[in-house]
């Protein structure tokens, strides 16, 4: 009887180690597999952001915000803002708005660098950011340039990326807040405002 007992134990033993073996890399490949899901907002929190920032989602805002997730994933902080530029051939840009981290830290940020225009005259818009890669806010901090050839439009929204290392930023302006975003040099971010563009 003994030694059936034993059988019996060496048998579940040896059974329970085969389940194990089995379900674990299952789960570690599931996780794996899903690591954005759990480290930023996903594209239905952001629309539901936006179209709270912007008044309505358009069609155009919600294939621009689409085509950033295709390319870049879940971002983890957003900048949501206002901004106002003018341009003479040369211009240059100011905003200040909020950065919300995933995390749910909210700070306020600044912003200003020098663009390059299209024609002339000054105008004021709305500025919503995703933010790739955000470790803490001293990583933001500093001057970001602009991804050459980065611009798009899609329906009236443009689209055009900033990065510095890992850090990416995807600023998001519709309308004619669109004059000036075309090419944007470089901008700096600081938790201070500041009228000097460089």
């Amino acid at each position: 009887m003994k030694n059936v007992n034993r059988q019996f134990q060496y048998l579940m033993g040896a059974l329970l180690i085969l389940m194990l073996g089995v379900t674990t890399p299952a789960f570690a490949e599931d996780a794996a597999e899903s690591p954005k899901a759990s480290e930023g907002f996903t594209k239905e929190e952001v629309l539901e952001k936006a179209d709270s920032f912007f008044g309505e989602t358009t069609a155009g805002l919600a294939k621009a915000i689409e085509k950033v997730f295709a390319e870049q994933g879940s971002p983890n902080a957003i900048i949501a803002g206002e901004e106002i530029s003018a341009a003479l051939g040369v211009g240059v840009r100011y905003g200040q708005g909020e950065v919300q981290r995933y995390s749910g830290e909210v700070l306020p940020i600044f912003w200003q660098g020098p663009s390059l225009g299209f024609d002339m005259g000054a105008n004021a818009s709305k500025v919503f950011t995703l933010v790739y890669h955000l470790d803490d806010m001293e990583q933001l901090m500093q001057r970001i340039p602009g991804v050459d050839g980065s611009f798009y439009v899609v329906a009236g929204v443009g689209v055009n990326y900033q990065q510095n290392g890992e850090l990416i930023l995807a600023p998001i302006r519709t309308g004619v807040g669109l004059r000036a975003g075309a090419s944007v040099g470089y901008v700096h971010y600081s938790d201070k405002k500041s009228w000097i563009p460089f």
